[in-house]
């Protein structure tokens, strides 16, 4: 038993078809959808998204911020920002990440660089996922 499961971005839908199970991180934490789950609307943080497909593999992307619903074994995730692996710039999440270690190393309460650093981290975890877990 699958659902169906919609990535949309204000420039496009990067992902519309069937999912055996979403995972996501919302505002109130982990959480993951099966088919038959309950109606749920979460607003989601930076955080990447796995979208299992039926027939092995998964779609993953990086999430920074929008919002979940799910209705009727339907899973719709809304968000301003949101790239799969082969559309983030490498280069460009390393260099931010660094900018961002620079600005906190100068002011670790600086909320503008915390939120850049995670996007970067999230960004090359997304784009090298073996990476991130060696």
């Amino acid at each position: 038993m699958a659902m169906t499961a919609q990535l949309v971005s204000p420039e496009r839908v990067l992902y519309e078809g069937e999912a055996e199970m979403v995972v996501c991180r919302t505002t109130d934490g982990e959480i993951a959808f099966l088919p038959g789950h309950v109606p749920f609307v979460g607003a989601l943080g930076i955080a990447a998204v796995r979208i299992i497909l039926p027939e092995k593999g998964e779609v993953a992307a990086s999430i920074h911020g929008g919002f979940i619903q799910v209705s009727h074994d339907t899973v719709t995730i809304l968000s301003d920002v949101a790239e799969l692996p082969d559309q983030i710039d490498v280069v460009r999440a390393q260099t931010a990440k660094e900018a961002a270690e620079r600005s906190l190393s100068a002011d670790p309460e600086n909320p503008e660089a915390k939120a850049a650093l995670a996007r970067a981290e999230l960004r090359l975890e997304v784009a090298n996922p073996t990476a991130a877990h060696a």
